[in-house]
């Protein structure tokens, strides 16, 4: 089994900052891919900002220069800083992974529980 973890949200002032992790935890060999997703009410979940194995990244145009994604591989661990945020930023903000199980080699999706960022006055 694997789970991802993710720890951080909250409700912040607009402009404020808040930093987002996501740890993975379980039968791992390989993480070959991470990515932060969001869902805000009434709307499709949508990519946020991703970090693939060759350690290029990714962002959706709307938190380009704000956001921040980075990788602690020895932790196993996701990072999504998060500056000047907005009160659009608003949603529940998702972990997700690609791994290589180990022992089978087989490679799985996995989706964290979701933590929640309200950007509010």
């Amino acid at each position: 089994q694997v789970q991802l973890v993710e720890s951080g949200g909250g409700l912040v002032q607009p402009g404020g900052s808040l930093r987002l992790s996501c740890a993975a935890s379980g039968s791992i060999s390989s993480i070959n891919a991470m990515g932060w997703y969001r869902q805000a009410p009434g709307k499709q979940r949508e990519l946020v900002a991703a970090s693939t194995s060759e350690r290029s990244v990714n962002y959706t145009d709307s938190v380009k220069g704000r956001f921040t994604i980075s990788r602690d591989n020895a932790k196993n661990t996701l990072y999504l800083q998060m500056n000047s945020l907005k009160p659009e930023d608003t949603a529940v903000y998702y972990c997700n992974a690609e791994v290589t199980l180990k022992y089978s080699f087989r490679n799985l999706e996995v989706w964290g529980q979701g933590t929640l960022v309200t950007v509010s006055s």
